[in-house]
């Protein structure tokens, strides 16, 4: 299958994509020196925060996650996509576009393209809430952030509204 048939912007044709079946899937928050990373149960109701991978060039962080994909059985990928507050897309977004394509070629699985805008922000307000320090909120904020993109794609694909 072709790298860009496997990159989706609608949940439906990602769940499409997935399969009935399920299945873990990875959620990242992507960052210019970091990647954050959550992970999903099987049922598809449940995202945890995971880890924050240092980035490196492509290689490095395809090997780190290609053993994340291949210990966890990951059946598909929700990449946060940083839109502008407008709904238009900037730099960043292009990167992260670019990045999706590296990843559908490298692992031939499905990738959705999730809206982020405020996923940081509310996983900052949840660890505020867990009284969190600021030491500890810097160090863990990308996973979280992974976690709330995840979970909005999955609440979506359950047929939330979102």
């Amino acid at each position: 299958m072709e790298a860009a048939s496997l990159i989706f912007e609608d949940a439906r044709g990602f769940g499409d994509a997935v399969g009935e079946a399920g299945g873990v899937l990875l959620g990242l928050d992507l960052g210019t020196k970091t990647l954050g990373t959550a992970l999903c149960d099987a049922g598809w109701r449940f995202a945890t925060n995971n880890t924050t991978i240092q980035r490196g060039k492509w290689g490095r962080d395809r090997d780190t996650l290609a053993a994340l994909i291949k210990s966890r059985s990951v059946r598909g990928i929700v990449l946060g996509l940083p839109r502008n507050m407008d709904g238009s897309e900037g730099p960043r977004a292009q990167a992260s576009r670019a990045y999706a394509r590296n990843m559908a070629e490298a692992f031939a699985l499905p990738i959705l393209l999730w809206d982020e805008r405020w996923s940081t922000q509310a996983a900052e307000a949840a660890m505020i809430g867990m009284d969190m320090s600021r030491a500890k909120r810097a160090a863990a904020i990308d996973a979280h952030a992974a976690a709330v993109i995840l979970q909005g794609a999955i609440d979506r694909l359950a047929g939330g509204v979102l």
